[in-house]
């Protein structure tokens, strides 16, 4: 069954902004917002990009490529952050002027993750002045090392925590690396990659480089339709600086201002990118473009972020989400398989659960591992790593954490504590990713539930979820519903609102085969409303249920051409009569 979580209300002190509507003073103070500054979404609310360390030395790099007619080769990531690193450090660096400019995603299903020998080995085919690594490499110390062998200048842009060992790169450009004072540790590689374009065009304006050349000095505001589908697609937490960064890029893609192939992936989800918001970034146009990397090639992703023609940028938003597809179909079937392994865990109770969950399955893609550990951890409220083999004896292993738990900090203890037990390892507080000898899997699940047990408090595994509290009679409105979807960006970090409350169900019926469509009216309350549950389990429902407790997001829904709001619901528990 899936584990109902803990519900309790935020408190804070609301709110005291002229013109702010009360529910979202009552939201916004939730989400530790203090001051109206906070809530400001200009451009010039933006942290300066010189306050990244390796900076100067990395843009030091870029100048001479540039100055020189440099061959330069981007090395990016298979996900949707790597792609759209790679795509804005590409377009970027061809405004700027770069006559000899050629990126390359390592195939995770040959190469792996990271810049590798093996990688670096294949990008020496096109003979690189200076590589450019995009969303990874801060960990890839044989990789940097094989190529300055090679007579490369290697740049490293990053935003994922570093190993004990920084390898030996020409620059490196990450928040995260000791003694960086950069306030925002949460960028995604597509904002550091941003923030180093930024910086660059600052030197050569100073250097009069665009009036020499007779190029058109780009605004830099036009890459941030990239900037923040990338990080929305990354999961990584919006604080105030990425807010800004996403709700800037969200503005562009809603005035058509933007790379065509974002559009043409939300048209495929049936979304209109005039009224795009995170969450079509998030749940449409980003797994579509993760699609590539996880069952082919990440090229066409970075292919159709580069395309500049709607005809073709359609045809290949047409091909990832064929991908997307198939990626289903393949997640399915593996869901349902780990499904029936973990059956014995469903009739447990919280406190006989295993406290790290473990699964390998020969047959499954090391292209879908990750989604279905996520889908684990949801149903069990429990850390969880899916491997997949990887061949040569050899397994690769997806894991996602609950919130609170820094899953990499936990590898990083178990391969302290028993050396040669991980080959690799990397990832950030909510993900990771790991490479292991297949003989050592029980091993290894043996010692990730003694290091979850030894790290997870009672609160984190409890599996505490937080409501804003519940609404007002007043406050079921379709303006209401639509000032809430606005009033973001929100994501990780910075969660959309959820509500909670009591309701009477008035008609029920069900939509597809695991859904349920409901018509509720608050208890003690007038109003009839609309409410959807997806994937509702069995147990959770039974003809005789007469009043629930819900747990909700309060949204608006278009159904042929009519728009009303609708309570979305997240959890649902039944109640006495």
């Amino acid at each position: 069954m899936i584990r109902t979580p803990r519900i309790l209300a935020r408190s804070a002190e609301p709110l005291r902004i002229d013109g702010l509507h009360p529910l979202l003073q009552r939201i916004y103070a939730h989400r530790g917002i203090t001051e109206a500054w906070q809530l400001e979404s200009g451009l010039s609310r933006l942290h300066a990009c010189d306050g990244l360390s390796g900076m100067a030395a990395a843009t030091d790099l870029l100048m001479h490529a540039l100055e020189h007619g440099s061959r330069i080769l981007i090395v990016g990531d298979f996900d949707a952050d790597g792609a759209t690193s790679t795509a804005l450090a590409m377009r970027a660096l061809r405004a700027f002027g770069a006559r000899d400019a050629h990126y390359l995603v390592p195939n995770r299903f040959e190469y792996g993750y990271g810049l590798t020998p093996e990688i670096v080995a294949v990008g020496a085919g096109l003979a690189p002045d200076l590589l450019i690594t995009v969303d990874n490499g801060v960990s890839s110390v044989e990789g940097v090392a094989a190529a300055k062998a090679r007579g490369m200048r290697v740049l490293i842009t990053d935003h994922h925590l570093p190993g004990a060992q920084l390898p030996a790169a020409d620059a490196i450009v990450n928040p995260n690396v000791p003694g960086d004072d950069f306030p925002s540790k949460t960028l995604a590689g597509v904002g550091v990659v941003f923030y180093l374009m930024l910086a660059l065009r600052t030197r050569l304006r100073a250097a009069d480089w665009f009036v020499r050349y007779g190029l058109a000095e780009p605004n830099m505001a036009r890459y941030l339709d990239l900037v923040a589908l990338g990080t929305v697609a990354d999961v990584v937490t919006l604080d105030h600086n990425n807010r800004i960064l996403v709700e800037q890029g969200l503005r562009r893609i809603r005035a058509g201002q933007c790379v065509p192939a974002i559009p043409a992936l939300l048209r495929f989800a049936g979304r209109a990118h005039e009224r795009a918001v995170a969450s079509d970034l998030g749940f449409a146009a980003g797994p579509r473009l993760n699609a590539a990397g996880r069952l082919q090639d990440m090229s066409i992703g970075i292919e159709c972020l580069l395309c500049d023609d709607e005809e073709r940028a359609a045809a290949l938003a047409g091909e990832l989400d064929e991908l997307n597809r198939k990626r289903r179909v393949i997640e399915s079937e593996m869901h349902g398989q780990a499904l029936v392994a973990l059956r014995v865990l469903d009739d447990l109770r919280d406190d006989e659960l295993p406290y790290g969950l473990c699964l390998f399955d020969a047959g499954w893609h090391q292209g879908v591992i990750g989604i279905l550990a996520s889908r684990i951890k949801e149903r069990f409220q429990r850390p969880a790593i899916v491997f997949a083999d990887a061949g040569e004896d050899t397994l690769k292993g997806s894991a996602r954490s609950v919130a609170g738990l820094h899953i990499r900090d936990v590898l990083e203890a178990m391969a302290t504590r028993n050396p040669g037990l991980i080959t690799r390892y990397g990832g950030h507080a909510m993900a990771a990713g790991l490479t292991l000898p297949a003989a050592h899997f029980d091993a290894f699940r043996t010692a990730f539930e003694l290091a979850v047990r030894a790290a997870i408090t009672p609160e984190q595994r409890d599996s505490v979820q937080y409501s804003d509290g519940e609404l007002n009679d007043a406050d079921y409105t379709l303006e209401v519903a639509q000032l809430l979807r606005m009033a973001g960006p929100w994501g990780q970090g910075f969660p959309e609102p959820l509500f909670e409350g009591d309701f009477e169900i008035v008609t029920h019926r069900p939509v597809g085969e695991r859904h349920l469509k409901l018509k509720v009216r608050p208890r003690g309350g007038a109003c009839l409303l609309d409410a959807i549950v997806f994937n509702i389990d069995a147990f959770e429902w039974t003809e005789d249920v007469r009043a629930v407790r819900l747990l909700y997001r309060f949204e608006e829904n278009e159904y042929q051409g009519r728009v009303c709001p609708q309570l979305n619901v997240t959890h649902l528990r039944p109640l006495q009569p």
